[in-house]
């Protein structure tokens, strides 16, 4: 009838009251009930009793994270990566010591027959620079072995005096070659060699084990945000088992930033630890033995520059396998798949809109209103702050399970090409 009272029809569907996300509350009760199946919401409207009534456009559907089973893979003992290390980076140093005093002993005309003009070198900056390469195996030795004793024997007493007799040797051995490279050498090229302790001094400050505070849990810490983290002795990195970070699948947004945050700072120490003994191991092996050559030797500045870079390169993806071990980016990887991720799009856009709320968990695909900018859900399930680009690294980072292992790959296949050609 014309201009009479509408029957009730089809529900309209408004851009002003969209379906809400989901609430961590709701999540835990769902999972519990449909055994880690799809998560949906009902409208806020809609009444609970009239469930079959529900139109399917009034659900939002989170979709479930399944993590992969990683491999368990047996990590690297310290001494046997130190020891290896050690090796390499003396091949290395030999090799640019070659570079540098190498003679045409083959031509008929030269006057000697030796190969290397060994009257040219220093003994004792070439003493000096094996010190510093072994330092960090003398260094896992002197804290690793007898850790850990239970009972005192004979053993341990003897294995304690050898510990004393190598550090009291090695700090004499370097006292002593510096004070004879001080009475032949200008400071000029002194203060290259104390380039590194400064960046040392800067970085760590006055410590010698880098790993105690590595990741402090504090004491106000919430019971169920620290139970996401185990001492895990299987995978020790840079020489003692420390605190290892290992994921626990959480619905809520809280604990899921809270184990990001401390995530992003191990991985940071991580990373500045491998950048800083790489560099330490570059700078040493191949820039050094250049700053003391004497001014009247020809030097073949491309081979050696090509060393230098080689070095660290192949330093870099020695440190960064061992520190970051294959198991340790998974957890981050799980870690990154429960953030989430937002990208920032512009006002014009007419879908639904919602105030950004910590407690919540976000879909795939919602828009949230954040800071006075909108952003939309990039991840399965987003739970970061929208305006912190923090945890967009993070995200970009580790949401790939192989990016950082096909990162050490890649650099390695650069370095063996450009070696072939």
């Amino acid at each position: 009838m014309a201009g009479g009272r509408r029957g009730p029809g089809r529900p309209q569907l408004s851009r002003s009251m969209p379906p809400p996300p989901l609430h961590a509350a709701n999540i835990a009760n769902s999972s519990g009930g449909n055994n880690g199946q799809t998560s949906s919401i009902r409208h806020r409207g809609s009444n609970s009793s009239s469930s079959s009534c529900i139109q399917p456009t009034t659900l939002i559907t989170i979709a479930p994270i399944n993590h992969p089973t990683f491999p368990r893979l047996p990590p690297s003992r310290n001494m046997v990566f130190e020891f290896s290390v050690v090796l390499y980076l003396l091949t290395a140093l030999c090799m640019q010591y070659i570079n540098i005093y190498k003679t045409t002993f083959w031509i008929p005309t030269y006057p000697a027959s030796y190969t290397l003009n060994f009257h040219l070198m220093d003994p004792y900056l070439f003493f000096f620079i094996v010190m510093i390469l072994v330092r960090r195996l003398v260094w896992c030795f002197v804290r690793d072995t007898y850790a850990n004793v239970q009972t005192v024997t004979l053993g341990y007493f003897l294995v304690l005096a050898l510990k004393v007799i190598l550090v009291v040797i090695m700090s004499i051995s370097l006292v002593w070659c510096l004070w004879k490279m001080v009475q032949s050498n200008s400071p000029l090229n002194l203060l290259f060699l104390a380039y590194p302790l400064v960046s040392y001094l800067l970085l760590y400050g006055l410590t010698i084990e880098v790993n105690d505070a590595l990741i402090p849990v504090a004491a106000g810490t919430k019971p169920k945000a620290a139970e996401a983290f185990a001492s895990n002795r299987e995978i020790p990195w840079n020489g003692s088992p420390i605190w290892l970070p290992r994921h626990k699948c959480s619905d809520s947004p809280q604990d899921v930033r809270f184990e990001a945050d401390v995530m992003k700072v191990d991985f940071n120490s991580r990373m500045k630890t491998v950048l800083f003994n790489s560099m330490v191991c570059a700078y040493y092996v191949g820039f050094v033995p250049i700053c003391f050559l004497q001014p009247h030797m020809y030097l073949d500045l491309w081979w050696s520059c090509l060393l230098i870079a080689f070095v660290w390169v192949n330093s870099f993806v020695l440190f960064g396998a061992h520190f970051l071990p294959p198991r340790y980016c998974d957890a981050l990887h799980r870690c990154s798949l429960h953030l989430g991720k937002w990208q920032r799009v512009d006002h014009s856009n007419n879908s639904p809109q919602h105030p950004w709320s910590e407690s919540t968990v976000w879909p795939q695909g919602v828009l949230v209103r954040h800071n006075k900018a909108l952003y939309k859900a990039s991840g399965l399930r987003n739970v970061a702050v929208p305006s912190d680009s923090s945890y967009a690294r993070f995200y970009f980072m580790f949401n790939q399970l192989m990016r950082m292992l096909n990162l050490f790959l890649v650099l390695e296949l650069i370095v063996v090409i450009i070696e072939l050609y």
